[in-house]
């Protein structure tokens, strides 16, 4: 029997096609010596409902699955077809998974049960944030959070496991479902994105290692209610457009988030006269974001104080927030501060 080592070929027809998610998972997994594969497994789990929700995003023109589903969340808030179907797609794939002991959904009123004895961790999630987009065609995503309960494996589920603020986070990403799909996730070092490539039904590591910029000339806010935006924050925004700063606002938090991500910018949702805590979800919308952004180099504050630091007293509990590239983030709090939050008349 002949033997030779292998090695690598290098021609035009060998041309790499990138690591793949679950390779990077195990990967890292093996860079912690005491790590006993739970959490790699959730975020396989978390990445296989992606792909079948990404299937339904990208045939909902064509199988009557857009529009209104025709009831309201906890919220108040009008559910999509889709929110229901990703929201059942996550929960089923949590609960086969077996890690998870518990979830926390925008589309559920209560903590669900996974009766999953042996689970280890909690998740809390958006399914399908900016679902009113979908009808006409723009990025829409999902946004998650882990956290490792706090209670004793095989105890019943108390609030303890569940009201965690954000530091306690062991890993938060989001998917955005747009030209191209994208999971991006950190664990606590780093921040890596994955681009699914739809032809393989595989995830593959585009982007490592992001890092937000430092400063940067884009904001992102709702302007249509400036009328009911703090007397400071309306002067920071007349600052951004003294300096010919771009405006630029989608209405879906992933997309905005993930553009300023990369290229430098704030995303600003605030208390207003209508909503005086702000509305964006403290759980499982800011929570996973403000991870993920200080994870890259960037900051995140609900205007006084790091959105991480919040300590939750309820399920759905909102908060305002200021996101992105930190010098920004510094500035506009400035300008807001903490003696001018009340929205102006």
């Amino acid at each position: 029997m002949k033997i030779k080592p292998y090695i690598p070929n290098d021609s035009s027809l060998a041309y790499s096609v990138g690591v793949t998610l679950d390779r990077f998972i195990k990967k890292k997994q093996d860079d912690f010596p005491f790590a006993s594969g739970e959490l790699s497994q959730l975020l396989r789990d978390i990445a296989l409902a992606t792909k079948i929700v990404n299937r339904e995003t990208n045939r909902a023109g064509l199988a009557n699955i857009g529009g209104a589903f025709g009831q309201t969340n906890v919220q108040g808030e009008e559910q999509q077809k889709l929110d229901v179907i990703a929201n059942i797609r996550f929960t089923r794939a949590l609960t086969k998974g077996g890690e998870v002991c518990a979830v926390v959904s925008e589309e559920d009123d209560e903590v669900i049960d996974l009766q999953n004895s042996s689970g280890k961790y909690v998740v809390a999630i958006d399914p399908l944030d900016g679902s009113s987009n979908i009808d006409v065609n723009i990025s829409i995503g999902t946004i998650f959070s882990i956290y490792r309960r706090v209670t004793p494996v095989g105890s019943p589920i108390t609030l303890e496991d569940i009201m965690q603020p954000g530091s306690k986070q062991v890993a938060a990403g989001y998917v955005l479902y747009g030209s191209s799909t994208m999971l991006v996730y950190t664990t606590g070092c780093g921040v890596n994105g994955f681009t699914y490539e739809q032809s393989l039904g595989e995830f593959f590591l585009s982007h490592p290692e992001m890092k937000a910029p430092e400063d940067g000339k884009i904001f992102s806010v709702n302007e249509g209610a400036s009328k009911t935006f703090s007397k400071g924050l309306n002067a920071y925004l007349d600052t951004c457009k003294s300096r010919e700063y771009s405006a630029r606002y989608i209405g879906s938090l992933v997309a905005d988030f993930h553009r300023n991500l990369l290229k430098g910018g704030i995303y600003i949702y605030p208390e207003t006269l209508k909503n005086p805590e702000g509305k964006l979800r403290l759980l499982y919308e800011a929570n996973a974001l403000a991870f993920i952004a200080e994870q890259a180099g960037a900051a995140a504050t609900d205007g006084s104080q790091r959105i991480l630091d919040i300590q939750p007293t309820s399920l759905h509990q909102r908060t305002p927030l200021y996101i992105g590239s930190k010098k920004m983030v510094e500035e506009a709090v400035s300008f807001v501060g903490k003696d001018n939050v009340v929205a102006a008349k």
